[in-house]
């Protein structure tokens, strides 16, 4: 299975836009969102093209597609307008790769884990946002993988989101360039 993982929309439509583009135009199969979809929180300033109704309806006419998690700015309002599931803590991904592997993904926003705790268990790889600082970092034996943000991207990062493809993890620019691989 092909993998799209984004996280920290907050609300922005391009953002979004360029994601579902990039998504099936390389024809993925899943749809992972870690959170934070609609709203903004009181520490950004407002998104480029703020448009919660339309990212609601580029996001249900997807919703066969989508794993998704809650984010810190998320609510069950929002959750009202959503045609998936997104107000879990976390998610657990089994995937069969290609070569026959299995592996155990984590999912989740990043406020509670991993940027607070690890989660119990083992697991080939963690994904979450919430920082808004996309990279990889090894912690206690699992590949921890931030998303970053394509809406508020910090620390002088560009716009990202994430792939994840026969256990080869791409961090990309909001473009669809190729920032960063990382196989497991």
């Amino acid at each position: 299975m092909k993998y799209l993982i984004a996280s920290d929309i907050h609300g922005s439509l391009p953002a979004l836009d360029a994601i579902l583009d990039y998504y099936d135009r390389e024809g993925f199969d899943q749809l992972i969102l870690l959170g934070d979809l609609l709203n903004y929180g009181p520490r950004n300033g407002i998104p480029e093209g703020i448009n919660a109704p339309a990212i609601v309806e580029r996001l249900n006419a997807h919703a066969d597609h989508i794993v998704a998690v809650r984010g810190n700015c998320d609510s069950e309002v929002d959750q009202m307008l959503f045609h998936f599931d997104m107000m879990s803590t976390y998610a657990v991904l089994v995937d069969a790769s290609a070569d026959g592997s299995v592996r155990r993904y984590f999912l989740t926003h990043g406020h509670i884990y991993p940027t607070k705790q690890m989660p119990a268990g083992k697991y080939d790889a963690i994904f979450y946002g919430h920082t808004h600082l996309q990279g990889t970092e090894e912690r206690e034996g699992t590949l921890c993988v931030n998303t970053g943000s394509p809406t508020f991207p910090k620390g002088g990062n560009p716009p990202t989101f994430v792939t994840l493809v026969d256990g080869t993890i791409r961090i990309h620019h909001l473009d669809g360039s190729i920032l960063t691989e990382s196989s497991l």
